[in-house]
């Protein structure tokens, strides 16, 4: 099956994220005093379509784009937590047709949450957690001014409430972060998406001009909030860039965290180079002007009719500015848009392509919700590949739930895994044809080592890699793509110096369990030794050529119908790691032919 691709943003990774677009510029649309007072989530989310079942796989970082383990991940009443890396897997969630809505929660942190428009294949989703760090007290009773290096601010009455609702008295503790649309990381810091019931509870998009996160806490963590009559005076710094076409006044919008979107209420005025505005409770606190919108999903293939997974798609509105999104293993990507607006479509792959646009062209302008096919055609600087493989657990069954890391230069790509297959699609614009694959077992909670493979373009099949976190040596191959031989440490692995019976350095690796052994052989090329080698005839004749052997215990006889090829990616000093893998076709001793695919991952003992 193909599955999805997790662009991770802390090593110019991706994402899938919808296409939201931030404030560049706007249409300067004019601005209301209404306020949804009395909003009716039941109603409003009749604009969300019928429920369906999706997957979502994501990781949550810190803001050092550091992972961050056992947050709280919940979609509706399903609640999974992320690993080490993290990641977090969701199969099957309910969500509806339009919107899904995943939450994160993990002491130390301010809530945080993501919301989507469900694709077809597995939804990725990138969540950077801000720190539930105190940046200044006060206490109930006392007027006082908290603010931040910037100039954000809130100025507090000093009246607030408990969770029940009583009476606090007492130190607070005040939380807040400013949230500038020109950082490149506010998009996965916020909190859902730019998606918005208005005064009148209609859906809309927004264009963000700044936001501000406040979070208040008592002497014993305790959340608090405003007291009922009490108000708050936010200041939100714009960015320069804004300046020119921020309007005199502009909605405000706080963020549902219980429904996950945004809802109109209240205005902020320009004064100066910052919007000020007055709220009555605390959540996230945004100043945008409302948009009417569509949902567009973009396909990016080859010419080949191929999906092209791990670009960045981005569209760009002369009155809205520029929304990203990733193409999953499907290479599509979904989100939302300005509607009646003609738009520039771009497809970058930053990391490894360069700043260079790949595709580019003029879209739209669409008023009903669309969908989109792009192709980027054939180009000597572009090579698109395809990774395949097996991932079983320590006892050899196919992984259900787990996923796969592969790093390539400075990308990082996660592929769920779905009985136990998983096939990664990436374009490369670099002659570096090295990477590396570990696998997750996230239900058993194993993983497999880094192990070294080199690209066989444009189809590369690394074989079966098993996650067993105990075991740092393995030999593992399949034949005919039935099943899977493993073998464990101990090892012999030895490095024999050219002499009077050998022109060339040799390298002999052998293992043997209860029912099976394996016996390798190489004469290497010169020092560092990496690269390709062919199958060697071995016949005990010294000589100057390179080659492997896989020939003893694996049943390959020594005739010249071999065709296995090698790729040497990792040769360590003495105590560290050899990496070989291997795939092609041989005969065995009785002239039947066979396929094989390989990875050998052992330590060097001399």
């Amino acid at each position: 099956m193909k599955s999805f691709q997790l662009f991770l943003k802390s090593i110019v990774i991706v994402l899938s994220l919808l296409l939201c677009f931030s404030c560049e510029t706007d249409d300067s649309p004019s601005t209301t005093q209404n306020q949804n007072l009395n909003p009716d989530p039941a109603a409003f989310a009749q604009n969300f379509g019928n429920e369906i079942s999706r997957t979502f796989l994501g990781t949550v970082v810190d803001t050092n784009n550091t992972p961050i383990e056992n947050v709280t991940i919940s979609i509706g009443n399903t609640i999974a937590m992320t690993d080490s890396n993290g990641v977090f897997i969701i199969n099957d969630a309910t969500v509806n047709e339009r919107f899904g809505y995943i939450k994160a929660e993990k002491t130390g942190y301010i809530h945080a949450s993501r919301a989507v428009t469900p694709s077809s294949g597995t939804n990725k989703v990138r969540i950077m957690m801000l720190p539930e760090t105190i940046v200044g007290t006060t206490s109930s009773g006392m007027q006082e001014t908290i603010s931040l290096p910037n100039n954000a601010s809130v100025a507090l009455e000093g009246d607030y409430i408990k969770p029940d609702g009583s009476d606090y008295s007492g130190n607070v503790n005040v939380i807040m972060h400013h949230l500038d649309p020109a950082n490149e990381n506010t998009q996965d810091q916020m909190p859902g998406m730019l998606y918005a019931a208005n005064a009148q509870n209609e859906e809309r998009m927004l264009q963000t001009f700044g936001m501000l996160a406040i979070e208040l806490r008592g002497d014993n963590g305790e959340d608090l909030n405003l007291a009922e009559g009490s108000t708050a005076e936010i200041t939100v710094p714009l960015d320069a860039s804004l300046m020119t076409n921020a309007p005199s006044t502009i909605p405000l919008w706080y963020f549902d965290e219980i429904n996950g979107y945004w809802v109109e209420q209240g205005q902020a005025t320009l004064v100066g180079d910052t919007y000020i505005g007055t709220v009555s409770h605390f959540s996230f606190w945004n100043c945008d002007i409302p948009t009417e919108y569509v949902n567009l999903c973009v396909t990016v293939n080859d010419s080949d009719g191929n999906p092209i997974a791990n670009v960045q798609v981005s569209l760009t509105s002369t009155n809205y500015g520029t929304g990203n999104g990733y193409t999953n293993e499907n290479g599509e990507t979904c989100g939302i848009i300005p509607s009646n607006e003609t738009l520039e479509v771009n497809v970058y792959n930053y990391d490894v392509c360069g700043q260079s646009s790949l595709y580019t062209d003029t879209i739209g302008p669409f008023i009903a919700d669309s969908s989109i096919s792009i192709t980027i055609t054939d180009n000597s600087d572009i090579i698109s590949e395809t990774v395949t493989g097996l991932f079983n657990d320590c006892n050899g069954n196919p992984v259900a739930d787990g996923y796969v890391h592969l790093e390539y230069g400075n990308q990082v790509f996660v592929d769920a895994v779905e009985n136990g297959e998983f096939e990664i699609n990436l374009i490369r614009c670099d002659t570096e044809n090295t990477f590396s694959i570990t696998g997750n077992d996230y239900g058993n909670l194993q993983t497999t080592d880094s192990i070294n493979y080199t690209f066989t373009t444009p189809l590369t099949n690394i074989g079966t890699i098993t996650a067993c976190n105990t075991v740092l040596e393995f030999i593992q191959y399949t034949i005919d793509n039935d099943s899977t031989q493993i073998f464990f440490a101990p090892f012999e692995t030895d490095l024999t110096i050219a002499g009077p019976n050998l022109d060339s350095d040799s390298l002999n690796i052998y293992s043997q369990n209860d029912i099976n052994c394996f016996y390798f052989f190489g004469l290497l090329n010169d020092a560092p030794y990496l690269g390709e080698y062919d199958y060697y005839e071995w016949n005990g004749q010294t000589g100057d050529n390179s080659g492997f052997t896989i020939s003893e215990c694996t049943d390959i006889s020594d005739t010249s119908n071999n065709n296995i090829l090698f790729n040497l990616t990792t040769f360590g000093n003495p105590g560290e790691y050899i990496d070989i893998n291997f795939s092609g076709d041989y005969e065995d001793y009785d002239g039947n032919p066979h396929s094989i695919t390989g990875s050998i991952h052992v330590l060097r003992d001399n």
